[in-house]
């Protein structure tokens, strides 16, 4: 916990008087028993009416008391707990941002909001517990044990096999159970990936008709989660009848030996009843302490989970003084070779090639030749295994990443909106941008033909992920707003597959016209889409098959020639 604990400075005051509170309320807890015993005692074996009323109305204060001081304990103690965990989650969540591609590959998605969600509960819940349970309990059984030992020194002998019998049930039921909860958090991860998998892909579950096959996968990992839980919930369930024989047990032997002080005249009828009031509480001390131990276990395991998130280095670092001004949108591969983390085998091989400024490249190749990975070095989501990647003039690794971002458009290959307005979606290529600005960056990607018939125009609402748009209209929102950020490069990864070709040209010809100066790349699986581009890259197996215009590709390259003809034959069919 030391790492997370700076995240705790902020709510230091309530983390502080949470406990004093507490022993407050354990005091007054403790003064009650007391209390009882001087009244039975004193005031009834006295018949001392005053005596009765008077301990009695400082009995209702203490129990007043106590239930004050409960109350404020609990609402600092949550404020202390999950103020806690909000700001564990904040950095969690902010160190996910951090992350390369190669990072977020070490970790499902699913498992990431587990981390996010479940397991930052649970440590604000094991954090609350631990200013209030784990301070009551010992605070309790501790003042309980010095009351007992007060009113019958001898009696209390038998603690000398309550306790520690207490104490080795909850050890040995401690050690089964780290595992159980460790295990449980992994079970939700796998819950979680189904759900999120199942959503995501909804439309194709149903026009597979696959329901019950995803039912099936999905009862099969809930099953798991259920069986898993009860197996840890089961120890919970075994160790409360054993602690409630321990304590029954002890009750019994107190009234047997107290009794029998009792009838010889050593010990009163009121300090016996006080004795066994303590040592109730000492023993549900103990079974409070079993059962804030389990939930620490749970906790422990959570943290575990937490910081191997906040211990993943990204695999991207910057330089200590990077360059933070691209001077150009010029671009040079120079012996590039890529591998992915954990892979031995080198994706992308031998890799050169350089374009000039303002000169749109065009990226064709088979399914499975790393094009998109390409691409992806450009704007450092992933790092290269060897070689450079220069653009403006120097290697992208000496660039400050924003910088480097903000200048590099990327139209990835899955499209992704965010819930909104189409206003909110297009300024995130840029905050500032005027109405005026996203029109006209919305008409050279040939978005504003739809959007200027929505009656709310910008104000259209944008379901999550774009589910209210059609698969083309994604893609022409997309590029609007990439085109906003103004950059000195825009990758377009295959994101004008879902528009019909009559679309794609005038998105061709727009570039042509309005992007002069901005360097462009576009992956494509049509050919139609390239073949006025500057230059055309063709990839094959993870290499450079060849490199050059349209018409020398169509002489020189077998790959090139071959998807040229294949598409000419379809297009005549059609």
């Amino acid at each position: 916990m030391k790492k997370l604990l700076k995240h705790m400075r902020k709510y230091i005051f309530f983390a502080l008087l949470c406990p004093v509170l507490m022993v407050l309320e354990v005091l007054a807890d403790i003064y009650i028993p007391y209390l009882m015993s001087r009244i039975v005692d004193i005031g009834i074996v006295n018949q001392d009416i005053e005596y009765i009323v008077q301990l009695g109305l400082i009995m209702v204060v203490a129990a007043l008391l106590a239930m004050v001081f409960g109350i404020l304990s609990s609402h600092f103690g949550a404020r202390a707990g999950y103020g806690f965990a909000s700001g564990i989650r904040d950095e969690v969540f902010e160190k996910v941002q951090g992350f390369s591609f190669a990072n977020l590959d070490q970790f499902s998605v699913s498992s990431l909001i587990t981390r996010l969600t479940n397991d930052c509960n649970t440590i604000g819940q094991v954090t609350m517990m631990s200013l209030r349970m784990a301070v009551r309990a010992p605070f309790m059984m501790l003042f309980a044990l010095i009351m007992a030992l007060r009113i019958n020194a001898s009696l209390a002998r038998v603690f000398m096999v309550a306790i520690p019998v207490t104490a080795l049930v909850i050890v040995v039921i401690m050690i089964k159970a780290r595992p159980l909860f460790r295990k449980m958090q992994t079970c939700v991860d796998r819950v979680n990936a189904v759900i999120q998998e199942n959503l995501t892909g909804i439309r194709v579950v149903k026009s597979f008709n696959r329901q019950d096959f995803e039912e099936g996968k999905f009862k099969v990992r809930n099953d798991d989660l259920k069986n898993t839980a009860l197996k840890a919930i089961s120890l919970v369930i075994f160790m409360m009848p054993l602690l409630n024989l321990i304590i029954y047990s002890t009750i019994i032997a107190v009234l047997w030996f107290g009794g029998l002080q009792v009838t010889a005249g050593t010990m009163g009828g009121g300090e016996l009843i006080s004795f066994i009031t303590y040592i109730t509480q000492i023993l549900m001390s103990l079974m409070m302490m079993s059962f804030f131990f389990m939930q620490f276990i749970r906790g422990s395991a959570s943290v575990s989970r937490v910081l191997e998130v906040l211990n993943t280095e990204s695999e991207i670092k910057e330089v200590k003084e990077p360059i933070t001004e691209l001077k150009d949108g010029s671009l040079a591969f120079k012996n590039v070779y890529f591998r992915y983390p954990g892979s031995k085998e080198c994706i992308l091989k031998d890799i050169n090639f350089s374009i000039e400024t303002g000169e749109v490249l065009g990226i064709i190749g088979s399914t499975g030749s790393s094009k998109s990975t390409l691409v992806q070095l450009i704007p450092r989501l992933y790092d290269v295994s060897e070689g450079s990647v220069i653009v403006g003039g120097h290697d992208v690794r000496e660039y400050e990443l924003k910088a480097l971002r903000d200048q590099v458009a990327f139209v990835l290959q899955k499209n992704t909106l965010f819930s909104g307005t189409i206003r909110e979606n297009m300024q995130w290529g840029n905050e500032e941008a005027t109405d005026e600005e996203i029109i006209r960056a919305l008409k050279q990607a040939q978005a504003w033909e739809f959007v200027s018939k929505y009656e709310d125009g910008l104000d259209h609402r944008v379901e999550q992920g774009g589910s209210n748009f059609s698969g083309g209209q994604k893609q022409r929102l997309t590029i609007a707003r990439a085109l906003l950020k103004n950059p000195k490069i825009i990758i377009l990864d295959d994101s004008t597959s879902a528009v019909d070709m009559a679309t794609d040209a005038r998105i061709q010809q727009a570039f042509k016209e309005e992007l002069k100066g901005v360097t462009t790349i576009i992956i494509a699986q049509r050919i139609s889409s390239i073949q006025h581009a500057d230059r055309i890259l063709v990839m094959n197996e993870g290499k450079i098959e060849s490199f050059g215009k349209h018409e020398e590709l169509l002489e020189i390259s077998p790959v090139y020639r071959e998807i040229y003809e294949t598409q000419q034959r379809g297009v005549m069919v059609g």
